[in-house]
């Protein structure tokens, strides 16, 4: 569970408290560490499929109670979008208005990973109004076999909602009340995200962008201060230097608005983004205005930390989950489709002082701090120009932020072998050779004062 920079979730203190009390020894040698999102966010919770599947029109795969696509202000839909699958919860209003209207499915999709919210429950939980524009349809359920579920919304609805089998709409301005605090959960782990030390650098040659990492981290962090991509051009993507396993985060910390324009990602089993996805997260802490586009499906998560922010997804397909602090804008000349696929990747902890830990050696070492020259070009701060530079055949992009002493998270090798326990086991060793040997000092005392 993590411990943001704002503990102000009470179910996240009171995990904690349960945490420490059931599992001193291991809780104790693990702080400083990461985990994953907790529930309703993050991994999928219900009957999961293991793996998920590509994304496809058959029967169902499974169910899923975990939320897919949170957005803290509002979220609207527009030009040719086509669907949003999974537990969709938006604090704010729901308007539907595509170009030429058309229908918009939600919860159940008709090509997805076809794993929805379990039968009977929210499929949509709207905080404020629903809005379906005259000439647009919203339908709910479906698919094969037929699948259903309601919309809770807090204040008013209008327009063409259609649902399958017993699944219908109702005003409860309560609904969302469990899912208000998860605008501040957002904030804080796109912030938390956003001070960490870059592991690896973004290298650009024309419109190939190669993120190449270290090769060993569990935890694989880049901080771009730019774009990727152009509004001319789309950026093909490759990875290089990422262990197995290891959660892969892309902080896009450059100047608003910021862009993302790739035809890299096909959702199919074997390449590489695909492989990825389940741990891959695309983080916008600051941005006001932050778009992603081109023709693929892409691949990962997005989080988004600035409440005043809009993201505007208007790819083809997107295939994580997305989870905004802001506003969602859904829709672009394509059938923009939303495709439920978990996140299961372990994100850094903030706001926790880190266990102590051995001196790393020098092939373990974090790569030195850049050259006050190499720093101020690759500030993470917004710069007044936008200008991009074509001429320039590579960019390295290591945008490290300074960040407090405390704050700092200590950042181990992958093991070889697999065995990620191995850290906390030895940390509670270490905590049990400690009690012995106090243990043993005490009885030596007793000892001493008998004679």
């Amino acid at each position: 569970m993590r411990h943001g920079a704002r503990p102000k979730n009470r179910l996240i203190r009171y995990a904690a408290v349960t945490a420490l009390a059931a599992a001193p020894l291991v809780t104790l040698a693990s702080v400083g560490q990461a985990d994953q999102l907790a529930p309703p966010l993050g991994p999928c919770v219900g009957d999961c499929p293991n793996p998920f599947p590509p994304v496809h029109n058959g029967p169902a795969a499974g169910t899923d109670d975990t939320i897919n696509i949170f957005v803290g202000g509002n979220y609207r839909v527009e030009g040719r979008s086509a669907e949003a699958e999974g537990k969709v919860v938006t604090v704010k209003d729901l308007t539907v208005d595509k170009n030429g209207g058309g229908l918009f499915n939600m919860g159940v999709v008709g090509v997805g990973s076809q794993v929805a919210p379990p039968p009977g429950t929210d499929h949509v939980t709207v905080g404020g109004a629903v809005d379906v524009v005259t000439g647009n349809r919203v339908q709910l359920g479906g698919g094969n076999p037929a699948r259903w579920g309601n919309l809770a919304y807090g204040t008013t609805e209008s327009g063409t909602l259609e649902f399958s089998g017993p699944g219908a709409a109702r005003r409860d301005p309560a609904a969302i009340d469990p899912f208000r605090g998860l605008t501040t959960v957002v904030e804080d782990h796109s912030a938390c995200m956003a001070e960490q030390t870059a592991t690896g650098e973004l290298t650009v040659n024309g419109n190939l962008y190669t993120f190449t990492g270290d090769g060993h981290s569990t935890r694989q962090v880049f901080n771009v201060n730019r774009n990727i991509g152009s509004a001319t051009a789309a950026a093909d993507l490759v990875f290089a230097g990422i262990p197995a396993g290891a959660t892969v985060i892309v902080n896009m910390v450059g100047p608003d608005p910021v862009l993302i324009r790739t035809n890299t990602g096909s959702g199919i089993p074997g390449d590489q983004l695909t492989d990825m996805q389940p741990l891959l997260m695309w983080n916008f802490p600051v941005s006001t205005d932050a778009t992603i586009t081109g023709g693929a499906q892409f691949q990962g998560s997005v989080m988004a930390g600035n409440p005043a922010g809009t993201v505007t997804l208007s790819n083809p397909g997107t295939n994580g989950r997305v989870y905004l602090a802001g506003n969602l804008v859904q829709g672009g000349t394509a059938g923009t489709e939303l495709h439920a696929y978990p996140f299961n990747g372990d994100l850094p902890t903030c706001g926790q002082s880190p266990t102590p830990s051995p001196s790393p050696s020098p092939s373990e070492s974090e790569s030195p701090s850049p050259s006050p020259s190499e720093s101020e070009s690759k500030s993470p701060h917004p710069s007044p120009s936008r200008s991009e530079k074509p001429s320039e055949s590579v960019e390295p992009t290591h945008g490290e932020r300074p960040v407090p002493e405390h704050s700092r998270k200590p950042e181990g090798p992958l093991a070889d072998t697999g065995s990620g326990p191995a850290g906390p086991i030895a940390g509670a060793a270490a905590v049990l050779l400690g009690l012995g040997t106090a243990v043993t000092m005490l009885a030596r005392r007793s000892r001493g004062r008998r004679h």
